[in-house]
Parts: structure tokens; C-alpha cells; sequence
């Protein structure tokens, strides 16, 4: 039987627009990953490491739960 997923929707474009429009690349940098990746986790296309997570909230000096929201299946 297969588990349905839930969602993992993310703030991190309008986190990067509040913090003086910093880039993907940008972004990227400060985590150590390619911009391709942080354009994945924008899109929803891809979901962080909870390592990852936690370096993106650091950057943007706010609570993880600020940057993504993670919703269960069936709700």
C-alpha cells in the first residue's frame, strides 16, 4: 500500500524579496548548494534535507517554521 504524501509549501522567494532581493544564487552560496537546487525547493519540485532546511532558515535569521509549511495528507 502506498502512503499518500503530504505538501511542503516554502516563504523562501518572499523571504529572499525581504532581504534586500537576494538571488537564488545568492542563496545557494550561503547553504552550499547549486542555484538549480534552491530554485527546486522554490517550485516545490524538491524537498531539503532537514539539514538544509535549517541552514536556509538560518540565513534568513527566522524559525524554520517561517520558511516552510508542511501540510499532512488528508487534511
Amino acid at each position: 500500500m502506498v502512503k499518500p504524501k503530504g505538501t511542503l509549501e516554502n516563504n523562501i522567494r518572499r523571504l529572499r524579496f525581504d532581504h534586500d532581493e537576494m538571488s537564488q544564487k545568492a542563496l545557494a552560496e550561503a547553504v552550499g548548494v547549486s542555484r538549480q537546487t534552491i530554485v527546486a525547493i522554490e517550485a516545490a519540485k524538491y524537498s531539503p534535507s532537514l539539514e538544509l532546511a535549517f541552514l536556509i532558515a538560518n540565513v534568513f535569521e527566522t524559525p524554520l517554521e517561517d520558511v516552510f509549511n508542511y501540510t499532512p495528507p488528508d487534511k
